[in-house]
């Protein structure tokens, strides 16, 4: 599977598109900054111009004939009401030499203060005797108001006797220059918007071929070689679509000698169900299928991160690779060992190269466990048959000698030895029936004869039958269940009902005289539950897992003694799992056991229980 090495980004038509709005962006903006800005400085140098011309045409000349302007303020003001009101729209200050301003146009004449004003040019004009300029704002009633300022030297006989003092509001102008950076600013978002879309079209026209190219490559990627790019210019990108198609025609035919048996080798490493490891002579794993993997219990990365030697060892420490190449020095070898409670069998053996050289080991693994255990199972089983046998064969054949060596005149005697042979015998016969109906379980020639029943009655039933046996035993049964409920279930009744009295027969068995067994049933999520608890004795917890086993016995002697032959359990687990339910069994030494019995519930009305 092909990994792709390459960070997301973007595409080529969009980088194309990009620069071009970035160029044109950049090209706009410089453009732009400089005819604002020389917009601006035209209108503000227009502004000075035409102020400067009108003073120094007028009132300048005017007020050189004043002396001293605090004596003539009456004057001037006059002056400036009558005359220059008409001339100059700005606003006017007339300013002595003290610092005072002497005349004004303001219309708030009284509350003309002369802290308003910038008295740095104002000392600036009148120290030098130059104009002086500022720029400024002022608060107005509903937001700042740009101006300029502009102070004119007075003179009278070549000595600044004061200063002209003009503001003008520079609102319009710079209304006049943000209209026109709006323009501009439109004017830029649109060239943008034009310039996008003929550059997406422009870089079409190129990123296309590109595209188609690396769509034919992804095909490739993934095996499919039948494309082939149309060649639809003879440039630099045409010539790389034809490069492609020769590629593409070599590239096939060299893939196609090779997938076949690559495609067979690899289809039987994958479905062996052995396990199959190669090492090469530096100790790296260079293949394992799955099975390998699924019994060194290691993932694909460890393969990639850890030496052989490093992975085995948790498995087996005989298995190191120098150990294997010492044992299969004369040709394969063979063992077999069991790790994580499973049983393996491993063969191993050399592998070489075209030049006869070892390149590494070729190890198959195989899982013998089930194997194992049925071989297991099977000497048990005949142990345990042969054992079971022998004992009443050998009590049946020692009263049998004794009553035919020795005459016995008592009669009493006689019918003892004839009872114990007769027990016995029926010991040996419960014992091949049950050896019978394992058998017909096993080999699924058991006939069940299925029908919907009521759970409920089958217990009061199974309770009945068993009840004199447990008075007998001293044994109290105790029915949790309603005996007016109905659970329905469709089951084989007589095998149901040999399992229920197997399991309460085990109770009264394993429970103390004057012991208690509660028996329950219910339903819960569609499964019919009958439960039988008891106080009794109790099985180890290293029993458990084996109670189901064929001949199994927690106590041996005492299980023989009450006439047990070990395949009760196994047999009932065996029939609730024909009928597709299942048998659960908890218990504790000393504080009893409980057994479950589960059963698929037959849809029906008045069920107790969960549904």
């Amino acid at each position: 599977m092909a990994v792709n090495i390459f960070k997301k980004g973007l595409t080529i038509r969009w980088k194309i598109v990009l620069i071009y709005c970035t160029l044109v962006f950049v090209a706009i903006a410089i453009i732009g900054v400089f005819i604002m800005g020389s917009l601006e400085r035209y209108y503000i140098n227009s502004v000075r111009a035409n102020l400067t011309n009108t003073v120094q045409g007028g009132i300048l000349i005017s007020l050189s004939n004043y002396a001293d302007l605090s004596s003539n303020s009456a004057e001037i003001q006059s002056n400036i009401d009558s005359a220059w009101a008409r001339t100059i729209q700005e606003e006017l200050f007339v300013i002595d030499s003290g610092m005072r301003a002497v005349a004004s146009n303001m219309d708030n004449r009284e509350g003309t203060a002369i802290e308003s004003l910038d008295m740095e040019i104002v000392m600036k004009a009148l120290v030098s005797g130059e104009i002086a300029e500022s720029s400024d704002t002022i608060s107005g009633q509903d937001a700042s108001i740009p101006i300029m300022n502009l102070v004119f030297p007075v003179r009278h006989a070549g000595a600044v006797t004061g200063a002209l003092y003009i503001r003008a509001d520079m609102t319009g102008i710079h209304d006049t220059i943000d209209q026109s950076k709006q323009i501009f600013i439109n004017a830029m978002l649109l060239a943008l918007a034009i310039t996008s879309i003929m550059g997406f079209v422009i870089s079409k026209t190129i990123t296309g071929p590109i595209q188609e190219v690396t769509q034919e490559a992804a095909r490739m990627a993934k095996g499919d070689f039948s494309q082939e790019v149309s060649v639809k210019s003879g440039d630099e990108i045409g010539q790389l679509a034809w490069m492609f198609n020769e590629l593409r025609v070599q590239l096939s035919n060299t893939l196609l000698q090779i997938s076949g048996e690559k495609s067979k080798l690899e289809t039987i490493l994958r479905y062996m169900a052995d396990g199959l490891v190669a090492v090469d002579v530096s100790g790296r794993i260079i293949h394992a299928n799955q099975t390998a993997m699924r019994i060194m219990n290691v993932e694909a990365e460890d393969l990639e991160n850890k030496l052989y030697d490093e992975i085995i060892r948790d498995l087996k420490e005989d298995l190191v690779f120098d150990e294997l190449a010492e044992k299969c020095e004369g040709g394969v070898a063979a063992e077999t060992f069991s790790a994580g409670g499973s049983t393996y069998a491993v063969r191993y053996d050399r592998f070489k190269d075209e030049n006869g050289k070892d390149i590494g080991i070729i190890m198959i693994i195989q899982d013998i466990t089930e194997r194992q255990k049925m071989e297991d199972m099977q000497t048990d089983f005949v142990a345990n048959v042969s054992h079971e046998l022998k004992t009443p064969l050998t009590t049946i054949k020692s009263y049998t000698e004794t009553l035919l060596d020795s005459p016995i005149q008592d009669d009493e005697t006689a019918k003892s030895f004839l009872a114990i042979i007769d027990s016995e015998t029926d010991r040996m016969n419960r014992l091949v029936k049950d050896l019978l109906h394992l058998s017909r379980l096993d080999h699924k020639q058991e006939k069940w004869f299925k029908k919907e029943i009521n759970l409920i009655s089958l217990l009061k039933a199974c309770v009945k039958i068993i009840e004199f046996s447990a008075k007998t035993e001293n044994r109290h049964l105790n029915c949790i269940f309603n005996p007016e409920d109905e659970i329905r279930a469709v089951v084989d009744k007589d095998g149901i009902e040999q399992v229920i009295l197997n399991i309460l027969s085990n109770a009264i068995k394993y429970t103390k005289s004057g012991g208690r067994i509660d028996i329950d049933a219910f339903t819960n999520n569609k499964t019919a539950h009958i439960v039988i608890t008891d106080n009794g004795i109790g099985i180890p917890e290293s029993a458990i897992s084996r109670v189901f086993e064929r001949f199994f016995r927690v106590d041996k002697a005492r299980s023989r003694g009450m006439g047990g032959t070990g395949l009760g359990l196994a047999i009932s687990k065996q029939i609730v799992e024909e009928h597709g339910g299942s048998i659960e069994l908890q218990s504790r030494e000393g504080r009893g056991t409980k057994v479950t019995v589960l059963l698929p519930a037959a849809p029906t009305r008045g069920r107790r229980g969960i549904e």
